[in-house]
C-alpha cells in the first residue's frame, strides 16, 4: 500500500519543488493551501490539495486525519512574494506565530493520527551572535522565540521529529535568482534534503546550507545525503 505524506504547505516556494520528488519517491501527497485557487497548480504537481487553516486546530486536525499520513512535512510559512522589504515587518510576526501555532495545531493531529514522522522548516540564521560556523548544537538568538517553539515541538513529539535549518533561500518562487549572501540554499536542494529525510535520518536538527561561511552542514551532508552547491568565485 502506498504511503502517504501530508505536506503543510504545499503551494510555496519549497513545496513546488518537493511534491514531484515525493511523487517519484513513491508517496501519495497530500498537500494544504489556504486557497482553492491554488488546486490546480497542486494537481498539476501531482498532489491531492486540500485547504488548511493552521491556526484553527478543528481545520488542521480534520484535514491531517482525513489523510491518514504516515509523515508529515512542515512547510508551513506566511512571507509575502517575493519577500517585498514593505510587508516583512508584520509578516514576520505572523510567521512566528505559524511556527508556535500552527506546529502546535500539527503536532496534535500527528499525536491522533499515529504520525511515524515529522519534518520540519526552521532556519539557520537564527543562531546567537558571537561565532562562525554555527553547528546544530549552538544557542539560538533569545529573540527567536516562534523558532525555538517549532523545533522543540517537533523533537518532543511521539514520532521521528527532524527539524531542517535552511540558509537563505535563492531560486524560483524566492525573489532571488542567484545567492544574495553567505550561508544561502536553493529552493530545489531544500526540497531534496526534505524528500530524503521523509524516510531517513536520525532524529534531530540539521544545519542545510551551502558551504560559504556560516553555517556547518556537515550532519545533513552526512546524514541526509545533502550535496552543496559549488559556485564560481
Amino acid at each position: 500500500m502506498t504511503e502517504t505524506v501530508f505536506l503543510a504547505g504545499g503551494s510555496g516556494a519549497i513545496g513546488q519543488q518537493l511534491i514531484p520528488r515525493l511523487i517519484e519517491d513513491g508517496w501519495r501527497v497530500v498537500a494544504t493551501t489556504q486557497s482553492t485557487a491554488k488546486f490546480a497548480l497542486l494537481q498539476k504537481l501531482g498532489a491531492e490539495p486540500i485547504v488548511m487553516d493552521a491556526f484553527d486546530a478543528k481545520s488542521v486536525m480534520d484535514t491531517v486525519m482525513a489523510a491518514r499520513p504516515s509523515v508529515i512535512i512542515h512547510q508551513l510559512t506566511s512571507l509575502p512574494d517575493g519577500l517585498a522589504p514593505e510587508m516583512m515587518a508584520a509578516a514576520r510576526e505572523r510567521n512566528a506565530q505559524i511556527r508556535d501555532v500552527g506546529t502546535r495545531n500539527l503536532v496534535a493531529a500527528a499525536k491522533a493520527a499515529g504520525v511515524k514522522r515529522m519534518v520540519s522548516q526552521s532556519i539557520a540564521w537564527a543562531y546567537a551572535p558571537g561565532k562562525a560556523n554555527f553547528r546544530e548544537d549552538d544557542p539560538l538568538d533569545a529573540s527567536q522565540w516562534g523558532v525555538k517553539s517549532l523545533e522543540n515541538q517537533t523533537l518532543a513529539g511521539p514520532f521521528d521529529g527532524i527539524v531542517l535549518r535552511y540558509g537563505y533561500f535563492y531560486g524560483p518562487g524566492t525573489g532571488f535568482e542567484f545567492p544574495t549572501r553567505p550561508g544561502s540554499l536553493h529552493v530545489a536542494d531544500a526540497a531534496q534534503v526534505a524528500a530524503h529525510a521523509a524516510r531517513k535520518g536520525a532524529p534531530g536538527r540539521y544545519n542545510v546550507a551551502e558551504e560559504d561561511g556560516p553555517f556547518n552542514s556537515a550532519k545533513a551532508q552526512a546524514e541526509l545525503n545533502f550535496q552543496p552547491r559549488q559556485h564560481n568565485s
